[in-house]
């Protein structure tokens, strides 16, 4: 590999690894950008879009590989990039209401990027309803995780409306120095692990004890875990954020508590509908935890790793099953897990990178029966924000699938709405509109309890109104 390559971290090339394990998987990870039309003609739309992705060198760049894996894959300009290539346009056909735009997106989500090009695209969708059109951003999971995408918001809005402070996207500078080099450090730099995790071992091990355990007992078995096809099926929840804050501050919550008590809602419905008893290991959910320093917000790369926890969808009552979901996140953030979490990726990094690769794609092969779905959360711009000149109405993020998970949650804040995006397999979970009413009546349901908790006399608790549901 020639001087002046990048490489890819571990947990950025794990995602490459992945998605070679499954052929029936994509890892893009997205957003729909909604906003006031009219759309912009095609070459107003290159040049505005030229002129910012200059400063961003990691969407000119493709990702190259060495043979049999015996160094990380890394970043190399692209010869021959032509920003057309990545910016394309469509247009729905009538009525271009909210389905049809979610069908649309679940089409564009479900076929996986070409690795001969940047790892990017880019759909101008024209044809919705109320003089809006959209931007549908696709980009490869290896590339960014939540965070970071987020902050090509702040960058890629027009100037004026995000504080100079505002954060300016850079790389992470991991260069690659030839063959032999790389080979020799992946081997010595296992050696020389940071004092900081040699002292930590005693926490390290008994988080990796939970964080295994976790990721190895099979959950119940239900209608939600099982082999997934290609295809994709995507739907939308919104909420108020303010309502959400409000439940969150009336029962001692966090709006991510809030919100997967209201997921949590979704998925029991689900259950039961489907005529199946919802027991409560049935659902074990993978949560994404941001690992990002404060110093990294914008840098271009995955610093996440994740928690599982058991959603209660056993429970009937909306607060106690509110205040359980709070109680058990608490539990595992209180278990070491973070530290496990933290130690094994600094190892990965260190580790030879054919063993790293080739243990990712073994796990991704295998079948298992532990994690039911992703619920992933991201803060988006507090502030409305406009894009060429247009005010953004309003922004759906989009979380792929994989790893036998045939349901993802990705929820994102924009100004005062929250937004959910449901991914779904499209044979397995059909039911994605269902979905999407029950997240925004669970919210619902929680601002009527709030309501009556903010009536009530101090000093007098909140009773849950029934006991754990029978099926």
């Amino acid at each position: 590999m020639r001087d002046g390559m990048e490489y890819l971290s571990a947990l950025d090339a794990a995602f490459l690894e992945v998605e070679d394990a499954d052929p029936h998987v994509s890892l893009a990870i997205g957003a729909v950008t909604v906003l006031d039309g009219p759309a912009p003609g095609q070459a107003e739309l290159l040049s505005a879009l030229g002129e910012r992705l200059a400063a961003v060198p990691r969407f000119g760049q493709r990702v190259r590989r060495a043979p049999l894996d015996v160094i990380r894959p890394a970043w190399a300009d692209d010869p021959e990039f032509d920003l057309s290539y990545h910016v394309r346009r469509a247009a729905l056909p009538a009525p271009g209401d909210d389905a049809t735009l979610c069908c649309f997106v679940a089409r564009v989500m479900e076929q996986r990027l070409d690795r001969d090009h940047p790892l990017w695209e880019c759909w101008i969708v024209e044809g919705l309803t109320g003089g809006h059109w959209a931007v549908v951003m696709k980009v490869h999971h290896c590339l960014a995780d939540g965070i970071a995408g987020q902050r090509l918001y702040d960058f890629f809005a027009d100037q004026g409306q995000v504080q100079e402070s505002a954060p300016v996207i850079s790389m992470p500078q991991c260069r690659a120095r030839g063959l032999r080099h790389d080979i020799v450090d992946s081997v010595t730099s296992v050696v020389n692990l940071p004092l900081g995790v040699i002292r930590s071992l005693p926490d390290v091990i008994s988080g990796a004890q939970r964080l295994v355990t976790g990721l190895v007992r099979p959950s119940t078995p239900t209608s939600l875990l099982g082999p997934i096809g290609r295809a994709r099926r995507y739907s939308v929840a919104r909420v108020s954020l303010d309502d959400a804050r409000e439940i969150g501050a009336a029962f001692g919550a966090t709006v991510n508590d809030v919100a997967l008590a209201a997921v949590t809602r979704a998925l029991r419905t689900l259950l039961i509908n489907r005529g199946e008893h919802p027991p409560a290991d049935a659902v074990r959910a993978m949560v994404p935890v941001s690992m990002r320093p404060g110093d990294a917000g914008r840098v271009l790369d995955n610093r996440l790793s994740i928690m599982t926890a058991h959603l209660p969808v056993e429970i009937a009552d909306p607060v106690h099953r509110l205040n359980e979901v709070r109680a058990r996140l608490n539990a595992v953030k209180s278990g070491h897990e973070s530290e496990a979490r933290a130690s094994i990726i600094t190892i990965a990094e260190r580790a030879p990178s054919a063993l790293i690769s080739w243990l990712v794609r073994l796990i991704g092969r295998l079948p298992q029966r532990s994690i039911v779905t992703l619920a992933t959360n991201v803060r988006g711009p507090d502030v409305p924000l406009s894009l060429f000149g247009r005010p953004i109405v309003e922004i759906w993020p989009i979380a792929p699938i994989a790893l036998r998970l045939r349901i993802g949650v990705a929820m994102m804040s924009y100004h005062d709405r929250l937004t959910f995006g449901i991914t779904a397999d499209y044979r397995t979970a059909p039911e994605t509109t269902l979905l999407s009413t029950e997240i925004e009546s669970g919210i619902a349901e929680l601002v009527q309890a709030t309501r009556l908790v903010l009536r009530r006399p101090r000093g007098e608790s909140h009773a849950p109104t029934g006991d754990i549901a029978t099926g």
